[in-house]
């Protein structure tokens, strides 16, 4: 019994052995045959688009957003607090510079001033005497310049009294067109009151900003165009101002533009969408976006040429919804590899069948 158990285990043993040893050749054999049969087996073209390198035309348009800016805007206020007893303008109408808008009750004031010139009245009679005696030597100089300072003082008081008059009128700092009015004859308003606003409407500005990389890009001069929301009227305008500090809570430059014509239809306050055209390159290399292929220290394309697709790495300039810029890596003429990217590897066999 135990000798058919030893012969078997030892049958078993040679078994293994066996196959160990000629299986894997056996294998090996058949692959060989079967490649011999099969020899455009291992030299498969991958079908491709290809797409030819050639110079563009690239326009770097940066696209944000702004607002309609009036010339010139101010808040109308009254300097004392008092009484308004006459408005003597017209909620939307056009004044000039200088125009009485507003009235405010002085009539204490004027008082005060009557009183003030009577004074400075009596004081310049008195000095005119004196003076004659100072010269025959009738009275001593320092009676005589005590009287020239109390002129003075009299003539200084009475300048203030009167610049506090001028402070009850409001006049238009500037030419322009008047809104609406917040108060009534017979209120009262002090000088956080706002009364009315005055905007000149003569050019228009435009504030936006830009992104930081753009600012060295940006100058004086630069023509922009721009669109309010639900219209589709393009509106354009020349850059005259640019803020010399970058903000850091948006990382954004700021910008100010003024309208090249005066429009209609623009009001101060609107929302617009900008459009600036930075530069336009006449020799840009343009090329598909899919035919950029990543990897950890850059981008590559894949170049055809004589049948193969060789891998080459290029440095990306400006993207765009479809085409990136490449600043190098590619010359003109140069074919690339759009798709069946997935499917090739270095020096693999490709066959081109459509050009884009």
């Amino acid at each position: 019994m135990n000798k058919r158990i030893k012969s078997i285990v030892i049958g078993l043993t040679i078994i293994v052995v066996f196959i160990l040893i000629f299986l894997p050749k056996l294998l090996s054999s058949g692959d060989s045959g079967q490649a011999m049969q099969n020899p455009g087996r291992m030299n498969i073209e991958v079908p491709v688009s290809a797409h030819i390198v050639s110079y563009e035309k690239l326009s770097n348009n940066i696209f944000t957003t702004g607002s309609i800016l009036a010339n010139e805007e101010v808040e109308l206020r009254s300097e004392i607090s008092g009484k308004i007893v006459e408005i003597l303008f017209r909620e939307g109408a056009y004044v000039s510079k200088g125009d009485l808008l507003v009235k405010i009750n002085d009539s204490d004031l004027q008082a005060e001033l009557r009183k003030a010139a009577s004074k400075v009245k009596l004081v310049e009679d008195r000095e005119a005497r004196q003076r004659q005696l100072a010269q025959n030597q009738m009275i001593s100089q320092e009676d005589y310049e005590s009287t020239l300072n109390d002129l003075e003082a009299s003539k200084a008081e009475y300048d203030l009294i009167k610049a506090k008059i001028d402070k009850t009128e409001i006049r238009a700092p500037f030419s322009g067109v008047i809104g609406l009015r917040e108060v009534s004859e017979g209120s009262f308003v002090t000088t956080s009151n706002i009364i009315a606003r005055l905007q000149s409407l003569s050019n228009l500005k435009v504030d936006f900003a830009i992104p930081q990389k753009y600012a060295a890009q940006v100058k004086i001069g630069d023509e922009l165009d721009f669109k309010l929301s639900g219209s589709d009227f393009q509106y354009k305008a020349r850059i005259y101002a640019i803020e010399p500090k970058i903000d850091p809570s948006t990382r954004t430059l700021k910008l100010r533009a003024i309208c090249t014509a005066n429009y209609k239809g623009l009001f101060p306050g609107a929302f617009a969408n900008v459009e600036l055209n930075l530069k336009q390159t006449d020799e840009a290399i343009l090329i598909p976006t899919v035919a950029i292929v990543p990897e950890l220290k850059g981008q590559l394309v894949y170049v055809f040429k004589s049948g193969v697709a060789n891998p080459r790495k290029v440095e990306i300039g400006l993207r765009e919804e479809k085409q990136v810029q490449i600043i190098s890596g590619l010359a003109e003429g140069d074919t690339i590899i759009t798709t069946g990217i997935l499917q090739i590897r270095p020096g693999a066999k490709v066959k081109i069948t459509e050009i884009r």
